[in-house]
């Protein structure tokens, strides 16, 4: 009894773990490179889904998937189980797009996304938080940097995962592309499970699974995260789609348009996770939500591929402060509950992948084109909550 709660205790030097930390963030991120940008196509063109059922779709997943993080999320804070539920995670994912693969009825594969793939929305919040115990526990005070190295393995993970999925479908269809999701979602089980410790608790995180009400600031907070990550959802999944009807482009368009804005991604969010050591990191989101408004504006009057392969390095200056550096913003709000803070960042962006779907179906009436009308929209928006909302 003495020998485990002291193995619970020890602190965990940080060298050890991050190295395959690194490499269940990038396995991740590759998984979901791959499948969650040609999901709307996949419906629309293998399913042959509306624009409303495929609105429906992508909601009824966001939506199981923030309800599964939040109660997990709060749990890993008062177990010591955040290995398990990755490795748990990571198993769905792989069962769930393995059924994506071989299945084609629009109402099973509904039933798949929310039982299984909002099980595999759990690991990237869970990731975060155990990374961010990790260094707490080693007393390290570079956790803005070493967080946005995490998520830049993601941002790496994109260089390469859409133009794959492309060559995917050219090659073997969707059930390749599935297919091999499936497999990377195994490794990183894989890796989970074997190279990873399990960190334990900590006395401060003890019985913290409770929480408490948001305050105003975090409220307001998370209302502008929401809508400036639902516009780059919206923006993202809206991709293949506009590339395709309104500028006459290909699949492998599409791909290259996604992948340049994740490696640009990987300077600025290295660079920006340095900068959050110094500089207090809401300023830093703030900026990102006002170079979100120049790339919309940019958007609405493209009018060729290339063009649209130009503004990607606004796109990537919005996603590297807003997704890299706010998670490290959100485990502030609460640094003795990893849990509950990454996973509050994270439903954030499950918010707005509920809101993504049903107005990719509304932009589909007005053409694609307006999708970034709408994401411009919602970035004034999030601006305005973020500049309402104050640090205690």
């Amino acid at each position: 009894m003495m020998g485990a709660m002291a193995h619970v205790s020890a602190p965990i030097k940080p060298g050890r773990p991050f190295v395959p930390l690194l490499a269940v963030s990038l396995l991740t991120g590759v998984g979901y490179a791959l499948a969650f940008p040609f999901l709307s196509l996949f419906l629309v063109k293998e399913l042959g889904a509306s624009p409303f059922a495929t609105g429906a779709f992508l909601l009824s997943g966001a939506m199981s998937s923030l309800v599964v993080s939040t109660l997990i999320g709060r749990l890993s804070d008062a177990r010591a189980v955040r290995r398990n539920l990755m490795v748990v995670a990571s198993l769905a994912g792989a069962a769930g797009y393995a059924l994506f693969a071989v299945v084609r009825d629009y109402w099973l594969l509904l039933v798949v996304s929310i039982a299984l793939l909002s099980v595999a929305s759990v690991l990237m919040p869970q990731l975060f938080a155990y990374a961010r115990q990790v260094l707490e526990r080693s007393g390290s005070t570079r956790a803005p940097l070493a967080i946005s190295a995490l998520r830049t393995m993601m941002s790496v993970s994109w260089v390469g995962g859409p133009p794959l999925a492309a060559l995917l479908i050219d090659v073997s269809g969707f059930v390749g592309l599935f297919g091999v999701a499936a497999v990377i979602c195994l490794l990183g089980a894989g890796v989970t499970a074997f190279l990873l410790d399990e960190p334990g608790l900590d006395e401060a995180t003890r019985g913290a699974g409770g929480g408490g009400g948001l305050r105003r600031d975090i409220a307001f907070a998370a209302v502008a995260f929401t809508l400036l990550q639902g516009a780059s959802q919206l923006g993202v999944v809206a991709m293949p789609l506009f590339i395709a009807d309104v500028l006459r482009g290909s699949t492998s368009d599409a791909g290259l348009v996604l992948g340049l804005c994740a490696a640009l991604e990987i300077p600025l969010m290295l660079g920006l996770g340095a900068l959050g050591m110094r500089v207090d990191l809401r300023r830093i989101v703030l900026a990102g939500g006002a170079v979100a408004l120049a790339y919309y504006a940019v958007m609405l009057m493209t009018t060729a591929t290339w063009q649209v392969l130009a503004a990607q390095l606004l796109h990537a200056a919005v996603i590297s402060a807003v997704m890299g550096v706010g998670i490290s913003f959100f485990q502030d709000i609460a640094p003795d509950r990893p849990g509950y803070a990454t996973t509050l960042y994270t439903n954030t962006m499950k918010v707005s992948g509920m809101l993504s779907g049903p107005l990719l179906a509304l932009s589909a009436v007005f053409g694609y084109r307006s999708a970034y009308a709408i994401g411009l929209v919602m970035s004034v928006l999030g601006v305005a909550f973020l500049v309402a909302a104050r640090h205690r």
